[in-house]
This record gives C-alpha cells, sequence and structure tokens, in this order.
C-alpha cells in the first residue's frame, strides 16, 4: 500500500485518544472516521479536502472552523494523512491542502489568501514587508531525505559524490558510463545510455534545499564546481525537463530510461525510484534513511524562531541532502475560530503527528525541537 493510499486507511483508526491529544482535554465520542476527496487547485496540484462526516465528539471545547492552506510538495503526504486524523477526530474542522510549491505557499500567505502555509525554505528578509498578515510564525513539522532518484536499466545501485552530482546537473556529466561516475562506483558497469536531467518547474523548496546542498558542499567557497547558486527556482539548462511538483518529478524519472532528479523520500517511494546514496560531509556514502535524516537534524543549529537547516550536516550517519519544512502562520489572527482550530491542528502535528511520521516515511523532530515549537503555540493570538 503506497504512502497516500495508507492515510484513508488510518483516518479510519482514529481514537478518543487522538482527538485528546489534539486538543489537550476529555474526548466523550468517536465514531466513523472522515473520508478525503480530491480537486484540482488552481496551481495544478491536487488539493487534500477532508470531509466531515464522523460523529460529533464532545468536549469542552467545540471547533469549528474552514482552514485553507498551500504550499510544500514535499511534506504534501505527511500533511493528507494528519488532515485526515486530525478532522476524523474533530468534526466541525475543515482543511483543505493544496500543494503548489512552497514558493506559491509563501506568496499565499504573503497575500492572505490562505489561513496557513507549508514551506520547506524561510522568507528572505526582503520579503517580509509584504507580508500583510503581520508577523509570521515558523512551526516544524518533520525532517526527510531528497533522494537522488535515477532510472537506468540494470543499474540497481549507485554512489554519488556532491561533485558528480554537480556535474550532472549542470550538464557536464550527458552519459552514465562517464569517468566520475565510474570513479563513486567501482567495479559497477556502468551503461552508455544518455542522462536527462529532471528539476522542479515550480518554486521549490526541495529545489531550495537540494541546491544548498551543492552550494554548501562544492559551490563557490567550496570548489565552485557548483555554479548555478541557490533558491526555489534556479537557471536550468535548456535541455533539462521539468515536473511540477516533487510527485511530477517522479513520474518523468519513472517513464524515463536514463534520467535522474531530485524527489523527497514520500513521493520517491510511492513511485517505486530506485536512489543513490550520496557522499557526506565526513566523505561517507550514505542511504537516504530516515535515520540518516535525524541525524543531520540532531546536530542543527536552531534559531530563536525555530528556523534551521539539516542540509550538508557533520557526522558519519548523516545524510547531507536532509530537509526541514515548517508549518508558516500569522501570531495575529483575525477570526478567533480558525485561530483555536490552527492551534489545535499544530498541536496535534506536533505531539501525535510526530509519532505516525514514519509511516509516510518522514523522520519527527528532536523531542527538545518539538516542545519549543508546541510552547510557541501561545503567540498566535486574536488580534
Amino acid at each position: 500500500m503506497n504512502t497516500r493510499n495508507r492515510r484513508v486507511v488510518l483516518a479510519g483508526l482514529v481514537s478518543l485518544t487522538v482527538f485528546a491529544a489534539a486538543c489537550g482535554s476529555d474526548s466523550k465520542t468517536a465514531t466513523t472516521a472522515a473520508p478525503t476527496t480530491t480537486s484540482a487547485s488552481s496551481s495544478g496540484e491536487s488539493t487534500t479536502t477532508a470531509a466531515n462526516t464522523t460523529t460529533p465528539v464532545t468536549d469542552a471545547v467545540k471547533l469549528s472552523a474552514t482552514l485553507n492552506a498551500s504550499g510544500s510538495t514535499f511534506v504534501q503526504a505527511f500533511l493528507e494523512q494528519e488532515i485526515a486524523s486530525f478532522t476524523a477526530a474533530n468534526s466541525g474542522v475543515t482543511i483543505n491542502y493544496g500543494g503548489g510549491g512552497s514558493g506559491k505557499g509563501r506568496q499565499d500567505l504573503a497575500d492572505t489568501i490562505v489561513d496557513f502555509a507549508g514551506t520547506d525554505g524561510t522568507i528572505k528578509d526582503a520579503d517580509l514587508s509584504k507580508y500583510k498578515g503581520g508577523d509570521v510564525l515558523y512551526f516544524p513539522v518533520v525532517v526527510a531525505p531528497i533522494t537522488v532518484s535515477y532510472n537506468v536499466s540494470g543499474l540497481d545501485k549507485l554512489q554519488l559524490s556532491p561533485a558528480t552530482i554537480a556535474k550532472i546537473f549542470q550538464r557536464q556529466i550527458k552519459t552514465w558510463n562517464d569517468p566520475a561516475i565510474a570513479t563513486d562506483n567501482p567495479g559497477v558497469t556502468l551503461p552508455s545510455t544518455a542522462i536527462t536531467v529532471v528539476h522542479r518547474s515550480d518554486s521549490s523548496g526541495t529545489t531550495g534545499n537540494f541546491t544548498k546542498f551543492l552550494e554548501n558542499s562544492v559551490g563557490k567557497a567550496n570548489g565552485g564546481i557548483w555554479t548555478l547558486g541557490t533558491d526555489s527556482t534556479v537557471q536550468w539548462s535548456a535541455d533539462t525537463q521539468a515536473g511540477q511538483g516533487n510527485g511530477g518529478v517522479a513520474q518523468i524519472i519513472k517513464s524515463t530510461d536514463g534520467a535522474i532528479g531530485y524527489v523527497d523520500l514520500s513521493d520517491a517511494k510511492d513511485a517505486a525510484l530506485k536512489f543513490a546514496s550520496v557522499q557526506n560531509k565526513a566523505g561517507k556514502f550514505v542511504d537516504p534513511t530516515l535515520d540518516a535524516a535525524s541525524a543531520a537534524a540532531a546536530g542543527a543549529k536552531v534559531a530563536d524562531n525555530l528556523t534551521f537547516s539539516a542540509v550538508w550536516a557533520d557526522g558519519d550517519g548523516s545524510y547531507p541532502i536532509t530537509a526541514q519544512t515548517w508549518i508558516i502562520v500569522y501570531a495575529k489572527q483575525t477570526d478567533a475560530a480558525k485561530a483555536d482550530a490552527t492551534k489545535a491542528f499544530l498541536k496535534f502535528l506536533l505531539t501525535d503527528g510526530q509519532q505516525h511520521a514514519g509511516d509516510v516515511n518522514y523522520a519527527p523532530l528532536p523531542a527538545d525541537l518539538a516542545t519549543k515549537a508546541i510552547a510557541q503555540l501561545d503567540k498566535i493570538v486574536k488580534a
């Protein structure tokens, strides 16, 4: 069962315990889980709407609101799972999450089109004044590997160094039997298949973190091999292919012999892609596992606003392209009911959600970071 179908099954298993963790009070009854429906959003991404058909839950706090959100496709599978579980236990709440990429989510929040946004990158200082709702809070939710996924007939195991990855994605390496790839993979027979590079077409936190890995490892200050810089969009070569969202990139790779691209672990596994072991800062080739992502996040330096980077982390066991992701929300809310529902959902993500993250191929936050994020919920107030 793939991860996106699993979240619907999990919604059917929601219990009173789940609701109590989300709202911090005693529940009386809860039955029949909420199904989810999917429709197209204006961005071309799917929009997940958790329908509210559960038997009402008796509780001291009655939540009643519709929350709209957009943004990161990197974290979408996790949010889809948790939206289904949370709304099944909170029958008065509907949460609609459309993807579109981190850049779209940040812009939608800036324009007050959505109530919260998913983002794998931080807001640029120059853009803070454009956020119409005032101060923005960052709530980290999970970390996960960005895989270097590939589709090459007969090649089931692959190791890649940062320098080789940089040259592949800049089109300096164009065939799979290039000497640089051979050096990374001693003893492996490599085909002469042409390489097709696949990247994101949208403004993407996955792109931002992938290019940050290359900039930090072999960029301007580290040998100058990577020359495209780091941002949510970069100027890719004209002979590359682009996909919408992580899922779009995964599907192009899956259907193209010789293709390579960067995809979050959840979407890579859903598409049954093969992915490379990547050489980390300590010189070790590491698989993109949840344990390796947790190792990278454990040593990250967290700022007072709860932003941090797990990319190119220290440690023998750290996966070097580990991405972090946040829910961003305005500190001052104009609607009290939405504020209550948003706080309850965030608390759910930071408590029960952490226990279930691995079900859809995400790693939970370090415990001390989750505690800090929970404490920050008090900063969400009615304006």
